[in-house]
């Protein structure tokens, strides 16, 4: 998916009490999967979800099938076993690496791509080459390297939400974070930001384009007047991140912001893979 519904499932998940865990070619099946657990000190079991092979971008129906067939016959020990047993082709192996699904082998994605470029065919002789090579020494992924990885890969990361490492920045400059706003009265004047998961306009809302952003905390309505939406077009839908200046409604624990001024701040996410469903 190229859009933000994938972490919303995994947040209320999370709220439920429900763990989710990567997609890993170890343990992975082709769709996601609950795995029972027991609680420690408890006989109750409480369900994972194991997230998938299909979630790979890049990774082939032929490839997933014949790696669950060949981890059938014997579990994967290392990255070359795995390629020469499951017979995987060089796609199918670094898109496997990209999505971080070999880090159970090998650590971390950096090394999961190292050895995957490394990966040869198969020769007659030979059911797996090997060479004596030093192991480079790669550095770990930064963690925003690895969640710009992980949305551009799977459509979802279980590490932080991206705008948690950019909130600092955020707060300094007075942008609320979507849980603190059931903290204000109603028509405050107030900064939000988020990732924008969704933009509609009906066709019997005469002209109101309606946004949802997204942040770590939650999701923000925003109600941008004709008048607002025309003067301020581009941001409002090109946008990845939005900064939305406005006045707060509210009743209860029910909210929305009404806009006066967009800034597009995408900038901000640099290449995370972040889509709206745009007037669906």
């Amino acid at each position: 998916m190229g859009f933000y519904a994938p972490s919303q499932l995994v947040q209320d998940a999370r709220r439920q009490g429900v763990e989710v865990r990567p997609v890993d070619v170890r343990h992975s099946a082709y769709d996601c999967t609950l795995e029972p657990c027991c609680t420690k000190g408890s006989a109750i079991e409480r369900p994972i979800i194991r997230l998938g092979l299909r979630r790979v971008k890049g990774l082939s129906k032929a490839g997933s099938e014949a790696l669950l067939f060949a981890r059938r016959e014997a579990p994967f020990d290392d990255i070359p076993t795995m390629a020469a047993t499951a017979r995987l082709n060089k796609r199918d192996i670094e898109a496997l690496a990209a999505a971080d699904a070999l880090k159970g082998l090998v650590g971390h994605r950096h090394r999961a791509w190292w050895q995957a470029a490394g990966i040869e065919k198969p020769l007659p002789m030979f059911k797996v080459s090997r060479f004596d090579e030093p192991e480079a020494l790669l550095r770990k992924p930064s963690e925003g390297e690895d969640i710009v990885a992980d949305y551009a890969q799977t459509g979802l990361t279980l590490r932080r939400h991206p705008l948690a490492l950019l909130r600092d920045r955020m707060s300094a400059r007075g942008i609320c974070q979507a849980s603190a706003l059931l903290e204000l009265n109603p028509n405050t004047a107030v900064r939000v930001a988020g990732l924008v998961t969704c933009r509609q306009r009906p066709g019997t809302a005469s002209g109101v384009v309606f946004v949802t952003l997204e942040d770590e905390t939650g999701y923000v309505n925003v109600i941008a007047w004709p008048n607002i939406a025309e003067a301020q077009r581009y941001a409002l839908l090109s946008a990845r991140l939005l900064l939305v200046s406005g006045t707060l409604q509210r009743a209860g624990e029910v909210f929305h912001v009404i806009a006066r001024r967009f800034k597009d701040l995408s900038a901000w996410i640099g290449g995370l893979d972040a889509y709206a469903r745009d007037f669906s």
